[in-house]
Parts: structure tokens; sequence; C-alpha cells
């Protein structure tokens, strides 16, 4: 029998229960509610929104504002600095450092001890139980797996408290026995200098018997780049014959996919996506053949959802799960066991279904353009460079875009930075074809574009090879689980851009 044989039958028991998700989710959400709100109750957060009063979802509407970071930060803050039973009970010694991806400064995410175990560990877990439940003949156990993770810090020198990225963090915590399964070694893992590390993880794999790969799609790729020329082979099954699955999350896997399939050539090669962040682990790809993730909802993870047509009204009709509609594109609000109460968390999702809760993540809530009334979203562009390239044979590494208000020539338009791996033979047919298929995607984009009486066509720039790593590394945020601000209103990130575009062909 495989080893991989063996370590499944650890995973049979929550297989069955992960069957409630289809049979009982509201019940499962209306549970983490109460174990939540009777846990905040022992929390200053708690007692000043009065929780001892809360006996269900209206109770605690009522009782709690939606807070962004901007209102929790405070608090956070004397948490980082020791103070006990603030928005969480007890005191919570790990912080899960994020960008914040529309500015320079970094919010620092509260991780209990519960939300560890009970929100990211519990995701981690569950996938493999997914993965296993379908792939029943898999051996992925019998080889090891290659798991990308970022670097920590200090935290106000407080005694074994850090900072860092979560993954970092994940890494740091991980049970001791994953550690046989798992490469690189942890002092590898938590390097701070991405490069550096990129090259020792490379080295690290080679020889090894990898089966399973998890990590962002665009730092992993970097790595298997790496992987490639230090073996001299074409290809990563050649490297790695045994490579099964890629879990992958945190940025969109479409412009990448084919990048993928072009360096790992095996017919039964699997990605699997997943949703998780440094708030939280929300949702799995539980069918192979369905794109779309299922919400877990008996994690330390309680939903709520505001519809983005109301996200600028003073009073939004916001929704629990059973408010959900499919089709239509909601902000994601959570609350946790790491201290995140009705907490904005910045990302869009569009049900696919109810029957059981299945999504997509659509984009972000500051990740749009809706400079003219078009309300241009990141799913919107991910689809549109998808079919631009599956129409040219063209491939996208990276892309932002953002909107010309007037030009020279008094023209409004969006402007495209595009920097390709593999370039289309026209740039002028490709550019055609993203706007042409944004038109078909998006009814308010198409009615701006209508005889350019509002929006001109889609100005497309091409960037030189390696400007976006080059913008990351220019603000210290290279690897780890940093990303490309896809779609803005603000020209503050493409500015930046096509200066270095231009200093470089200069």
């Amino acid at each position: 029998m495989s080893i991989t044989k063996i370590a499944g039958l650890a995973f049979k028991a929550r297989q069955k229960d992960l069957e409630r998700h289809h049979t009982e989710p509201l019940l499962l959400q209306q549970e983490v509610l109460r174990r939540l709100v009777r846990q905040g109750c022992a929390t200053e957060y708690g007692r000043s929104h009065g929780f001892d009063s809360v006996r269900g979802y209206d109770d605690f509407a009522k009782a709690s504002p939606v807070n962004s970071y901007e209102e929790l930060k405070h608090d956070i803050d004397r948490m980082r600095h020791g103070e006990r039973d603030v928005l969480w009970p007890g005191t919570v010694k790990w912080y899960a450092k994020s960008s914040g991806t529309t500015n320079d400064k970094s919010k620092f995410i509260p991780v209990s001890h519960e939300g560890l175990h009970r929100v990211h560990y519990a995701g981690g877990f569950d996938s493999v139980a997914f993965y296993l439940r379908n792939n029943p003949n898999s051996r992925m156990f019998d080889g090891k797996g290659l798991i990308l993770g970022g670097s920590h810090a200090p935290n106000y020198n407080r005694k074994k408290s850090l900072v860092g990225d979560l993954s970092a963090i994940l890494i740091e915590n991980i049970n001791p026995l994953a550690n046989l399964v798992r490469v690189p070694k942890k002092k590898v893992a938590l390097l701070s200098d991405f490069e550096i590390k990129r090259d020792l993880i490379a080295r690290s794999t080679l020889g090894k018997n990898i089966t399973n790969i998890s990590g962002v799609p665009s730092w992993m790729m970097s790595v298997l780049v790496r992987v490639l020329e230090l073996s001299g082979k074409q290809t990563i099954d050649e490297v790695w014959p045994n490579i099964e699955v890629f879990f992958h999350g945190g940025i969109a896997f479409t412009p990448y996919r084919q990048q993928y399939e072009d360096i790992i050539r095996k017919s039964d090669m699997h990605y699997m996506e997943t949703y998780n962040a440094s708030e939280g682990f929300f949702g799995i790809q539980d069918d192979p053949a369905d794109k779309s993730m299922l919400l877990m909802l008996d994690y330390d993870v309680f939903y709520e959802f505001l519809p983005m047509d109301e996200i600028d009204s003073e009073s939004p009709n916001i929704v629990p799960l059973e408010g959900v509609e499919t089709g239509k594109n909601y902000a994601l609000l959570i609350t946790t066991s790491c201290g995140l109460w009705r907490y904005m968390l910045g990302d869009t999702v569009k049900f696919t279904s109810v029957k059981p809760y299945k999504f997509i993540i659509t984009g972000r809530t500051k990740y749009f353009i809706n400079a003219f009334g078009e309300e241009l979203i990141m799913d919107n562009a991910e689809k549109g460079l998808a079919y631009a390239c599956e129409q040219t044979g063209a491939e996208v590494s990276e892309y932002t875009a953002a909107p010309v208000f007037m030009d020279d020539k008094a023209k409004c338009y969006h402007q495209w930075l595009v920097e390709f791996k593999r370039m289309p033979n026209s740039i002028e047919a490709f550019r055609t074809l993203l706007d042409n298929h944004l038109q078909e995607l998006n009814s308010d984009y198409e009615a701006k574009r209508y005889h350019n009486v509002t929006l001109q066509k889609l100005e497309l720039v091409v960037a030189r090879e390696g400007l976006f790593n080059d913008w990351l590394k220019s603000k210290g945020k290279l690897g780890g689980q940093h990303k490309i601000p896809r779609l803005s209103n603000s020209r503050k990130n493409i500015d930046e851009l096509l200066g270095m575009n231009r200093q470089e062909k200069e």
C-alpha cells in the first residue's frame, strides 16, 4: 500500500463531514456566528458593542458597525504592543503583514491561535481532503511538496511575537510531521531576499521526488523557471516526473495557465484553486470540472455580503448567506476568530450556485475602473485578456490598467500596460480583440464605447521584460504575497511603471 493510501485515512472523517456544506449550509454559519459572538463577549470590543445581548444575526448587525482596516488599526496596534482582550480574548502574537495593494502602507492582520488552526490550517487540510476525494489514485504523499513561503520579523521587541507574510507564519507554526513531506527547509523558506531564496529553493528541489506544489502562481513560476535553468531540462515533468497537482491562490490563475501548461506537459496534471488571504481561508475548488469554489462555512469565519451597486450607499442592504443571489457582484465582509468584526475585506465575489454555495472572485472593491460609468471589474479584464491570448497565441505575464481622463486631443480611454511572455504577431489585433471582448462582457463598458462618444478604444502599451518585477523590487515588495494592482481609477501606479518603462528604452 502506498504512503498516500495510508495518509488518506486521516482525511476520511472530514470528507464525510464536508457534506454538511451541501445539506446544512445555513446552520453551519449560524453555529459559527454564535461561537464567535460568545468568545467576543470576553473582549473590549464585544463589551463596548453589547455582544452579551446578541441573540442572532439581526442583533449582531445592529450591534457592530462595518469596519475597514482604518477603524480597527488603533486596536490592532494596541494588540501588537501586548494588550489583552482587545479584539480577541487573550494576547495575539502573530500578525500577517499585507501591503494593502493600493498604497505603500502596511496592514497588520492579527492571526490568533484559533484563527491559525480553525481557519488557515483548516483550509489547507480541506484542500487536500477534496483533492484526494477527487483523485483516489493520487500518490502525492509518496513524494514531497514544494511550498513557497515569505519571511517574518520581530514585532515591537515582544518576546516570540512576529510580523510577516501569512505563508511565513504558517510555515513557522506547521506541525513538525509536515516537514517530512515538504521542501525547502524552514531556514531557506523564510529568507527575506526573494532572489537568493528563489535560487536556493530551486537547488534544494533538484533530485527530489516533488509530487505537489503550492503557492502564488507568479512567484511559483519564477521558481520553476529557475529549476529549468539549473537542471537544463525543457519541462518540469522531466525534472519531477511524478508531479501531479498545483494548489494555487492569492491571484487569478487565468493569465498564468498557458505558461504552466507550456512547462508542465503531463496530461494528468491537476490545478486546484484556493481562496486564502492574510485575513482568512474562504474557498476551495472542490470540483475540478467547475472553476468556481465552494464557500467554506464551518471555519471560524462568518460571512456577509454587500451588493457592489450599493457600495456608496449610506445604508446598503448587507445580507448574510441566505440573502445572496447568483450572478450578483458582492463586496465580502468577514467576522473571524482573529478579531476582525464585520470587516470589509476588499474582495468582490459572485455566486454561481446557492445549492451548494459556490462562487468566483470577481476582483477588488478598489480594483476596478469606473471613471466614466463603465464599471470594468477584474473578472472582465481576466476574461478579455484570456480571449485575446487564445485568438492570437500570445501569453501575458503581467498587466495593469487605468483611465486616461483626457489626453492632448481631449480624448478619454483606458490605458493598458502589458508585459508579454509571448508577443502576438500584431499588437493592434490583440488590442482590438481585447477591446471588443470587454464590450461583449460588460454592457456598461459597451455603452460608454458606443460610437466613441464617451470612451475611445483602449490603448495598449507593451512593457519591457521584467518591468513589473523591477517595480515591485523598487518598493521592497518582491516575492511573498505581494500582488500587482490590476485595475485602478488612479494613475499613480501605472505612471510609475510607465516612467520606468521609458527610462529603460532610453
